[in-house]
């Protein structure tokens, strides 16, 4: 299982300068909610910039990640 400074670190190795916080919101690495905070994201919808996020994961998501929450914002929103 993923621990929520596994995804921080690959969220922030493919965006970077973004700031990223994940949580591990049950303790048992698998539901995560992860905020996002990217210049990469201007003149993105919301669902394009959650695309990006879940991109960097792949197939995990609904595997070894079974939930994944993301909240996205770019430097001028946050």
């Amino acid at each position: 299982m993923p621990s929520a400074d596994q995804l921080k670190e690959r969220i922030e190795a493919a965006l970077p300068g973004a700031v990223v916080r994940v949580e591990d919101l049950t303790g048992g690495g698998d539901h995560f909610r992860a905020e996002v905070v990217s210049g990469r994201f201007d003149g993105l919808s919301r669902i394009e910039q959650h695309q990006l996020v879940y991109g960097v994961f792949g197939d995990e998501v609904g595997g070894a990640i079974h939930a994944l929450s993301i909240k996205t914002s770019t430097p001028g929103e946050s």
